[in-house]
């Protein structure tokens, strides 16, 4: 099960049934006189959402650094008696899920790594997509690297510590501002030496990433929900192509990039949590508005809007208001399910979204209904959840989407189904509605979505509803999640894509066309992962 956004649930009501995954959440702190380590479990525990599959934390009382991380939740993870042993002033902190290496103890974060003065501990949210590039340089740079990578870690976390060892005559900041300018992709990255801590995100800022003030002290987090529990107060986000780092002198910053922002749109339509603010921007209150302007583009009549919960309680919210329409709880949510490694029966697995989701047959009975949740990836939610609430006496059941459909991959820290398994990405709505089982079925448009960022269109990405990649990516064969991890060729060539890594064009003319709406040129479909 993944959890959403307020920590307890998300698209995959079925088990097995996974939905759009999150990258990472990172976390770093600077506070001499703080129990840094709690601070870091706290602000790691309010970015569950961004990753499930393991945790970590890393300390430095200014002479060494101490790590700790292990597969799980951040509280499966952490005890009271690990925390303690992590002694300093300065921690870093991630919560992950994989996009690029597998999920394994090996590709845990923090990183650490060897510097030309100390070491290095680094947390990264987000997806290189120059890695294959980047490892290259690794080679010729250090042939006889000694750290992660050599240790079995197969992530472009990992091609990035071991550039950062750098000369001896360069500090770790100067190799830092020599490094970054030759990441592409989205990153936000969080990392220290002994001495520093240091923060720094991509030119884009596809991931957001903020700056906090702590009394004594400072916060960098992925959101600004983090730096609300651990009591730091908002300072401004970290600005796209911008590096800090932060020592017993202050805060300094330099930029090692020109702004040339893309902001992920997802991250405001499920990704985020929604008492995060994004660009200025509160998540909830943009979630609503997409439910009022879904209201507005795709009216019906009928008795009671029900969410989805958690993903589409917002934006039903707001369709209720902008139609008139009653909003109710039509749905009830097991809200402690979490991960469960005990396998459902065959006859449970047949019944399984009400392992997470039971009707109020007593609410829906008759009714017509109006079903508001966030996206589709490959609809088997959706035809469960329309043929439960149709066993529970629903009259009529209309299916109402906050975003348009989902129909390219994300190569920027999103996890998505393969191009083959989008729902959308070979039918038309009325398919999908027939696919589902609903009386009707509607989108939010384009500009209705970005119209509730309150963000300008040319500082969004919106890859994958469009196909528009604001960030060029490379031949297919560097792409995919185990890039790092495939056999070498026989013949010492490029072993090419991941074995089910698929690519998927759309006809040619459609595809242009969309692209031309845009201003921009087609730069094909390199596939995608599964």
């Amino acid at each position: 099960m993944r959890l959403a956004g307020d920590g307890l649930l998300g698209h995959d009501l079925i088990p097995g049934e996974k939905g759009p995954q999150d990258a990472c959440g990172v976390f770093g702190v600077w506070a001499p006189g703080e129990e840094v380590a709690k601070l870091s479990y706290f602000g790691l525990y309010a970015l569950q959402h961004r990753g499930q599959e393991s945790a970590g934390i890393a300390t430095s009382d200014g002479s060494k650094i101490l790590i700790y991380k292990d597969m799980g939740l951040v509280s499966q993870v952490f005890n009271e008696a690990a925390l303690n042993t992590l002694v300093g002033h300065i921690a870093v902190g991630h919560c992950r899920y994989s996009t690029t290496g597998s999920s394994s103890w090996q590709n845990a974060q923090p990183t650490l790594g060897r510097t030309s003065s100390g070491t290095v501990a680094l947390g990264h949210n987000g997806n290189l997509t120059n890695t294959a590039e980047l490892m290259q340089l690794v080679h010729e740079r250090y042939p006889q690297t000694d750290g992660e990578l050599a240790r079995g870690n197969t992530t472009d976390t990992a091609v990035l510590t071991a550039l950062l060892t750098g000369d001896l005559d360069h500090t770790l900041e100067a190799t830092a501002l020599e490094v970054l300018p030759r990441l592409r992709g989205a990153f936000c990255l969080v990392f220290m030496d002994e001495s520093t801590l240091y923060a720094a995100r991509d030119p884009q800022g596809v991931r957001p990433l903020v700056l906090g003030r702590l009394e004594r002290g400072w916060v960098v987090a992925s959101e600004t929900a983090a730096l609300d529990i651990v009591g730091a107060s908002f300072v401004r986000e970290v600005e796209p192509g911008e590096l800090i780092a932060i020592d017993e002198n202050g805060l300094r910053t330099q930029r090692f990039a020109e702004v040339k922002r893309a902001g992920c749109v997802f991250e405001y339509v499920y990704l985020a949590r929604p008492d995060t603010a994004i660009a200025g921007r509160g998540v909830h209150e943009a979630r609503v508005e997409m439910g009022r302007k879904l209201a507005a583009e795709h009216p019906v009549e009928a008795d009671l809007v029900i969410p989805t919960p958690e993903s589409g309680t917002p934006a039903a919210i707001g369709y209720a208001q902008a139609s008139g329409i009653p909003f109710g709880q039509g749905l009830v949510k097991n809200s402690y399910v979490g991960r469960t490694f005990i396998q459902p029966s065959q006859t449970i697995r047949q019944r399984g979204i009400k392992l997470k989701l039971n009707p109020l047959k007593e609410v829906i009975k008759g009714k017509r209904l109006i079903v508001v949740d966030d996206s589709i990836v490959r609809g088997n939610t959706q035809r469960a959840l329309v043929s439960m609430l149709r066993e529970a006496g629903a009259a009529e059941v209309h299916v109402r989407i906050s975003s348009p459909p989902i129909t390219w991959p994300c190569f920027y820290g999103i996890d998505f189904a393969s191009r083959a398994e989008l729902i959308a990405t070979g039918l038309g709505v009325d398919e999908v509605r027939q696919s589902i089982g609903a009386d009707s079925l509607g989108y939010l448009s384009e500009d209705g979505m970005i119209a509730s960022t309150e963000q300008p269109r040319e500082s969004l990405c919106t890859a994958c509803f469009t196909g528009v990649y604001p960030i060029a990516l490379p031949e297919s064969q560097h792409l995919g999640k185990n890039l790092l991890e495939r056999e070498p060729a026989s013949n010492g060539c490029d072993p090419g894509p991941d074995a089910d890594l698929e690519v998927v064009l759309d006809p040619a003319s459609v595809r242009e066309a969309v692209l031309a709406s845009h201003g921009q040129v087609p730069i094909g479909d390199p596939g995608r992962q599964e």
